[in-house]
């Protein structure tokens, strides 16, 4: 069973996650509307990552004997001043992410939650890649700068990623 403070807490995740999940979307959706239907595919996949993300705190909430407790999202950002500006804002809140799993480990390991510590593992391994891959976007924008060429060469690299 979980305790009322970690029960709180993934929950609160969960609903984070939820709501990276409609930030990623959002940003699909500016980039179509940019006609960069390659970034577009690579937010989209990204959006149903952050979903899946948390329906793997919603079964683990509910696995470990807690109630699921859903929150409202609110709208995200929906418009961005580029390309670049769309992606940094991705790496930024990958980072952001990173800080909340990285509080909730520190809380499992203070209730003495090894089940939760376990699970959590795994999201700390994720975050890496996460921060790793926007990281690398974004050092791949600014070089590129504002060349056209350049980037729909990196909008049609970006659209081959697989959901």
């Amino acid at each position: 069973m979980l305790k009322p403070t970690l029960q709180e807490a993934l929950n609160k995740q969960l609903n984070a996650e939820l709501a990276s999940s409609y930030l990623y979307l959002s940003m699909a959706a500016w980039f179509e509307e940019q006609n960069y239907r390659g970034m577009a595919q690579w937010m989209r996949v990204q959006s149903h990552e952050e979903w899946t993300h948390a329906m793997k705190f919603f079964s683990y909430i509910i696995d470990r004997g807690g109630r699921v407790v859903l929150a409202q999202v609110n709208a995200p950002k929906a418009d961005w001043g580029g390309v670049l500006e769309a992606f940094q804002d991705a790496y930024n809140h990958e980072c952001q992410v990173t800080k909340w799993i990285h509080e909730l480990a520190k809380l499992a390991v203070a209730e003495s939650d090894f089940a939760s510590q376990s699970f959590l593992q795994w999201f700390i391994n994720e975050q890496v890649e996460e921060e790793a891959t926007a990281e690398q976007i974004v050092e791949k924008l600014k070089r590129v700068g504002d060349s056209n060429v350049a980037l729909l060469f990196l909008d049609s690299e970006l659209g081959k990623r697989a959901g």
